[in-house]
């Protein structure tokens, strides 16, 4: 079957995401504080994909919801897992609602909105994000722009891999791990990139089987790859670059690589952070602040700085030494546009095909 992806990104006019955005908003100022059960308590729960919060306290969400207290003296709870074990936890609580803010992967946040856990709120700074970077009926928005990649060892391996093929070499047996597909954003990306580079499932699932024989086996968070990276524990894990990069400043021997097919350019995907008001949020309003303070333009400006990413916004564009560098990083990369709407309908189909081929 031909692969999921397409290189024309999701067009969608001006007029017709601000149309959404505003009534969204519109609607949702309506019955802001009588859809919270908990209004009157200064506090916020976030769910969220592991990888913007720092190991030392250092991390963007470290900065941003410490500087978002500051300003409000709301104060941010936060809980931390892969992609789809954040979406599994609020949808076994959809008759309970506990969060507010969820912050998840694509394709998992395409999938939270289709199971009904959120709903509409366009913030402030949300008209400067990219149509395709947020719904167009704003029930999420990406906040933290990231790229797929891999990571590997520098100071085992004198110079990155430069192909899928290339670790299938029995060198990376007990070397190699990938996180689990379904569960960590990072290793649905896996999946979604091979069928892109491989031209479809049955070729990538026919690579992956063979990769198997060298995976260190399942990891339900891709964050905890790195530091087995960085240690010679294993050689080469995948991740995301924003995660890997803000990682690489206290793991010395961690670098950042993009796969490609043999014979073919390396590429990557966009993975940005995405976040959406739970729907039923027991603190609905101090949700809709953060995230207007997620996609304020101070914080926007720390993105690459601190947190080792790219800015969501589109007028702002960081030169500190970190974007430079992420920049560079990415140069020569064939970036593609996955087929979210393919991949959000079909990826309970994809992620069983995967156990199967690979016996997980």
């Amino acid at each position: 079957m031909p692969s999921p992806v397409s290189r024309k990104p999701l067009l969608r006019t001006a007029t017709a995401v601000t149309a959404a955005l505003t009534l969204a908003s519109a609607l949702t100022a309506c019955d802001a504080s009588s859809a919270d059960s908990k209004a009157g308590e200064k506090v916020v729960l976030v769910y969220s994909a592991d990888g913007l919060k720092g190991e030392k306290g250092d991390g963007w969400y470290d900065k941003v919801f410490a500087d978002f207290t500051k300003k409000t003296g709301i104060e941010v709870k936060y809980v931390e897992g892969g992609s789809g074990e954040m979406v599994q936890r609020a949808v076994r609580e959809k008759t309970n609602t506990q969060a507010d803010v969820l912050i998840t992967l694509p394709p998992f946040i395409q999938q939270a909105d289709g199971k009904g856990l959120l709903q509409p709120y366009g913030p402030k700074g949300a008209d400067k994000v990219n149509g395709r970077d947020k719904a167009a009926d704003a029930t999420w928005t990406s906040v933290v722009n990231n790229y797929f990649g891999f990571v590997y060892n520098k100071k085992e391996l004198p110079e990155a891999p430069k192909t899928w093929e290339q670790l299938l070499d029995p060198k990376f047996k007990g070397k190699l791990q990938y996180s689990t597909p379904g569960v960590a954003g990072d290793g649905t990306a896996v999946l979604i990139k091979s069928m892109h580079d491989f031209g479809g499932k049955e070729p990538a699932l026919e690579y992956l089987r063979k990769l198997q024989a060298n995976n260190v086996g399942p990891s339900s968070s891709t964050s905890k790859l790195a530091p087995k990276t960085d240690k010679g524990e294993i050689l080469v894990a995948n991740g995301d670059v924003q995660m890997n990069f803000a990682q690489s400043k206290s793991m010395p021997n961690l670098g950042i690589w993009f796969p490609a097919k043999e014979g073919g350019a390396p590429t990557t995907f966009a993975l940005p952070y995405a976040a959406g008001l739970v729907k039923g949020a027991p603190h609905g309003e101090n949700g809709r602040k953060l995230l207007d303070h997620l996609l304020s333009e101070e914080s926007q400006k720390l993105v690459s700085e601190v947190g080792g990413g790219f800015p969501a916004r589109t007028d702002v564009k960081p030169t500190d030494a970190n974007a430079v560098e992420l920049t560079k990083l990415l140069s020569g990369v064939d970036v593609f546009e996955p087929d979210w709407a393919d991949i959000d309908k079909n990826l309970t189909a994809y992620v069983d095909a995967w156990k199967s081929a690979t016996g997980s």
